[in-house]
């Protein structure tokens, strides 16, 4: 099989039916790896991907693709590039690599970060860097006493840590952050994060902005009302900056039945979007509702693996929606 894949790539992408339509999700595209942050791509493998998706994918902006698959008109190999977040090197990392291959994306963006700040995971990640050779206590917490010896006990405490911080209470999440910045003298705020201008600057690019809630809950752990804070400043937020509607929605995590509901798929279309994407393993076919449009994260690094990866998940019939 994997053989004659590479061989013949082109026979395995005939594979896939018409009017499917496959989406990728990236976050970070770092200029450089950090074995801190061993999910997201380097700009050699960034390139690597995006030339392959170019080789053998009609890569359509989000808002077209989904008109065109309730129409059925959608291109044989339709795929999407989106990023989720609005880390700043979207901008300087991963755009000239999608305008080098001619290829068009879009960005999720939670607002509240656009004039600083960064995200609790990045500050977990770098105070657990800080402390690296030391013993992280957060019993108080109930997420254990952490050995930091070498890399590899840093990169299992971090696996260990930000699961169980993600789906805490918002105001506990809050404490235990201030909790680890406590614990170094002086952590410098990266600037991990857009500025307006950037936003500005991917629009003027011809890249499309979605909205991504303003700061990033997870929104079955928030009440309704905030929910709807969320969504809707969020979004107010972005077209004042852009000065033009945005019509496209990603759930923060994604994970149907479990990060969000039928009333938060409520909320994005009373926001008026025309759709939005999870994390569901799959492909979305015609019958998918336009709220509930499947994405996947492309895990494989070597080309081979990354092809296999995205045509294998386009033949995945039932992605998971709200009941």
């Amino acid at each position: 099989m994997t053989s004659l894949f590479t061989a013949y790539p082109k026979k395995f992408c005939s594979l896939l039916k018409g009017n499917r339509l496959s989406i990728l999700i990236y976050h970070q595209i770092l200029s450089k790896p950090d074995p801190l942050r061993q999910s997201a791509l380097d700009i050699i493998e960034f390139e690597c991907q995006m030339a392959m998706v170019k080789k053998y994918f009609s890569v359509l902006s989000l808002s077209e693709a989904i008109e065109r698959l309730h129409k059925n008109s959608l291109p044989k190999c339709a795929l999407c590039i989106t990023f989720d977040d609005g880390y700043r090197d979207n901008v300087t990392n991963a755009l000239p690599i999608l305008k080098r291959h001619n290829l068009c994306a879009s960005f999720f963006i939670t607002s509240k970060y656009l004039e600083g700040g960064q995200m609790w995971n990045d500050t977990i990640i770098e105070v657990i860097r800080n402390k690296q050779g030391g013993i992280l206590d957060l019993n108080k917490y109930g997420l254990g006493n952490h050995n930091l010896a070498t890399i590899k006990h840093c990169q299992q405490a971090l696996k260990d840590i930000i699961p169980e911080v993600k789906y805490m209470d918002y105001l506990m999440r809050q404490e235990v952050v201030a909790y680890l910045l406590d614990l170094v003298d002086e952590l410098p705020l990266e600037d991990f994060m857009m500025k307006k201008n950037d936003i500005i600057t991917l629009k003027k690019a011809g890249m499309e902005i979605g909205g991504h809630t303003r700061s990033h809950p997870i929104l079955s752990q928030i009440s309704f009302k905030e929910a709807r804070e969320e969504i809707y400043t969020n979004k107010e937020e972005l077209e004042g900056v852009l000065g033009d509607p945005i019509h496209i929605f990603a759930y923060p995590n994604g994970r149907p039945n479990i990060d969000f509901n039928k009333n938060h798929i409520k909320m994005v279309k009373n926001a008026g979007y025309k759709g939005a994407v999870t994390i569901s393993r799959g492909a979305a076919r015609s019958a998918i509702d336009s709220y509930q449009i499947p994405r996947f994260t492309p895990w494989d690094r070597t080309p081979l693996c990354f092809m296999f990866r995205l045509i294998h998940n386009s033949f995945y019939y039932q992605p998971e929606v709200c009941k």
